[in-house]
């Protein structure tokens, strides 16, 4: 389950230095993982323990664990990881979608897949849109891992989550800014998803629309590898030699 660290990291250089086209170098030595990356494993690892854990307690020490990275965390994020007493704060954020990949995997119904979801989200971001985002993208892993179609995928996130997937990568761009809300991120990830001819080319998109690269493309990169499942080699190559060995450890446990 590396496609949402392979869109991180790619996505990474990008984040506050956006590229609006392609034709970019996937890897260079400034690509590395961020906290989208180090939330995706410890909802991970929440979820391969059956969600039964305390995910606020696996996000604390798993963030903590990695403070190379601190400057990427939101400033809310970043004071609810070192709290005593962690308490879900409201937030809109990406954060709840960027990090969700992993329930799309885990489970066999879409009711257990959109309640894990719903409770990965609500420890930090228990607003309605966060929640909405985080239910999107695993319900697209979902579908898209049990074989249903980019039509049905693009006409049942628009039912289900009322987003508007009516625009084209094409369209997005020009306008498209930095935008840290859900509503501001997932409709333009599952956009690029949609679009795309390839975990590659879904990847590419993403990070072509600019705004916060590395989780557009991270979440775009979640859903495509669930429909494409074939993930390009080196993709993953130049991705596992800049994680950690136990990050990797936790995302090869996701049956995929």
């Amino acid at each position: 389950m590396l496609g949402a660290a392979i869109g991180d990291v790619v996505g990474s250089r990008f984040e506050f230095a956006n590229y609006r086209a392609t034709d970019f170098a996937l890897f260079t030595d400034k690509s590395g993982f961020t906290d989208d990356t180090v939330c995706t494993v410890a909802v991970a690892e929440w979820a391969l323990g059956g969600c039964r854990g305390d995910l606020a307690v696996m996000l604390q020490r798993w963030c903590q664990r990695y403070p190379q990275v601190s400057g990427s965390y939101g400033a809310r994020f970043g004071a609810w990881l070192w709290s005593a007493s962690p308490e879900p704060y409201q937030s809109w954020g990406n954060g709840a979608a960027m990090r969700v990949s992993a329930v799309g995997w885990l489970f066999d119904s879409l009711t257990d897949t959109l309640n894990a979801a719903h409770d990965s989200a609500a420890v930090t971001h228990n607003h309605p849109e966060g929640i909405k985002g985080a239910q999107a993208v695993a319900a697209a892993i979902f579908w898209a891992r049990s074989g249903e179609s980019k039509s049905f995928i693009r006409q049942n996130i628009t039912d289900f989550f009322d987003y508007d997937l009516s625009q084209s990568c094409g369209q997005i761009r020009p306008h498209y800014q930095f935008d840290e809300s859900c509503q501001g991120t997932v409709p333009q990830a599952l956009t690029a998803f949609l679009e795309s001819e390839g975990f590659e080319d879904a990847v590419r998109l993403a990070v072509s629309l600019g705004g916060d690269s590395d989780t557009v493309a991270a979440i775009a990169g979640s859903v495509a590898e669930a429909y494409y499942r074939a993930l390009p080699k080196q993709m993953v190559l130049e991705t596992l030699r800049r994680l950690p060995d136990e990050m990797i450890d936790i995302l090869a446990r996701v049956p995929a």
